[in-house]
């Protein structure tokens, strides 16, 4: 297959993925369209290495995971975090109850490893469910690297409708307290956009190691080479200290992007201002869909068991552990559920849903402030710190186990 058919035939079908979750407001999500699409085409008339023929072999996505997670780090603002510490501690919650009802009772049911690979993506994104797929091909467990891919693909399937349902259980509530004069509008709140931006773009875009610096020195090179540069650091440090601890370069590579941005090092949001992020995605969501490859019908029907016995447990674990974190710092068990639920699909999932049940609440413009002051700020973070953060985290810490 010539190569520039194939990038377009798998652009293609993230583009089909797209269009059904802008058609059905994210409900439908665009990576379980596109998967479907692939296991269709492997199992028909796709070359096995489509996506490496394409122009992204394994060391191209290597290289797009140490950038990518770098840049996530750079999103990271300490004070919108503090803001909202009982919300990061229900998110913990929930993910502590995945971790322990799925290593409790899932081991037992579907084996140690099964559940070591399907917990980071089950609480996280496209990074974790990668980590985790290529840790399990290299310990040569092929139907677990796709079952680490498939959980991720089919996580949102159980988040996003118990999500709307906890949120409109909450915002009803909501509505009955504002309209009996019982609360307000948050005073300290932003509107849903200026929400979004903030938490996701972080605090400040100056570099303060880079002062004197003229603005037209600051090329896209130059913001890839601070970048590339910081991975490579959390790299070496992961190198010098693996024969006292095993740490993943990707877990520093998060913290080191933290730093850099902290210091002035980095700017956030380093690749999307190099005009890359929209590349790198792409490039890993296709190496994410390249390990279905391996997938054949057989394989489907053995990691179904596992797949949506690991999913309920973990949810049941996420309502548990959040229902008691929520009574702790009197949070409605709805809208603490509905905090641990954003591990399932995170940004802008999270951002979407919440003004969907708002939007369906009421036509009010004053009650859809006051709902969106008191929901979206704490599902957002939820989402922030569970996807972006901890499920990194995990993955470079469950990768050992394999």
């Amino acid at each position: 297959m010539p190569q520039m058919l194939a990038l377009v035939i798998v652009v293609f079908i993230l583009l089909i993925g797209d269009w059904v979750a802008v058609r059905t407001k994210a409900w439908v999500p665009s990576i379980f369209i596109s998967a479907i699409l692939f296991l269709i085409g492997y199992w028909t008339f796709f070359p096995k290495e489509i996506v490496s023929i394409a122009g992204i072999p394994s060391v191209v996505a290597t290289m797009l995971m140490y950038l990518l997670i770098t840049n996530m780090g750079t999103l990271l603002s300490l004070e919108e975090l503090k803001q909202q510490w009982k919300t990061i501690i229900i998110a913990l919650s929930g993910i502590l109850g995945i971790i322990v009802l799925l290593l409790g009772i899932g081991t037992f049911i579907y084996g140690f490893k099964t559940v070591v690979v399907g917990i980071p993506p089950l609480v996280g994104g496209i990074v974790s469910a990668l980590i985790m797929s290529e840790g399990a091909k290299e310990a040569g467990l092929a139907s677990l690297s796709v079952f680490a891919i498939v959980i991720y693909v089919m996580q949102g399937f159980a988040g996003y409708p118990l999500t709307s349902i906890m949120l409109k259980k909450e915002g009803k509530k909501l509505l009955d307290q504002y309209r009996k004069g019982e609360i307000a509008v948050k005073a300290q709140a932003h509107s849903a956009a200026e929400t979004a931006a903030s938490l996701e773009s972080a605090m400040s875009t100056e570099l303060k190691l880079f002062k004197k610096l003229p603005e037209k020195y600051n090329t896209e090179y130059f913001k890839f080479f601070r970048l590339a540069l910081v991975a490579l650091l959390a790299y070496i440090v992961s190198t010098l200290l693996a024969p006292v601890i095993s740490i993943s370069p990707f877990v520093l590579c998060l913290l080191f992007g933290i730093i850099g941005k902290s210091i002035g090092f980095l700017e956030k949001q380093t690749l999307q201002k190099a005009n890359a992020f929209g590349f790198a995605i792409m490039g890993l969501m296709l190496f994410i869909f390249d390990g279905l490859k391996q997938a054949t019908p057989s394989m489907m029907l053995e990691i179904i068991y596992p797949l949506v016995g690991t999913i309920v447990i973990g949810v049941i674990g996420m309502y548990i552990f959040s229902f008691v974190a929520g009574k702790i710092f009197n949070v409605s068990k709805e809208m603490a559920f509905a905090i641990s639920l954003t591990a399932l699909y995170g940004f802008p999932a999270d951002y979407i849903i919440t003004n969907e049940v708002i939007k369906s609440l009421t036509k009010d413009e004053k009650e859809k402030e006051v709902l969106t002051s008191h929901m979206l700020p704490p599902m957002l973070v939820g989402g922030f710190i569970t996807v972006t953060i901890v499920s990194v985290i995990l993955a470079g810490i469950f990768v050992k186990f394999l």
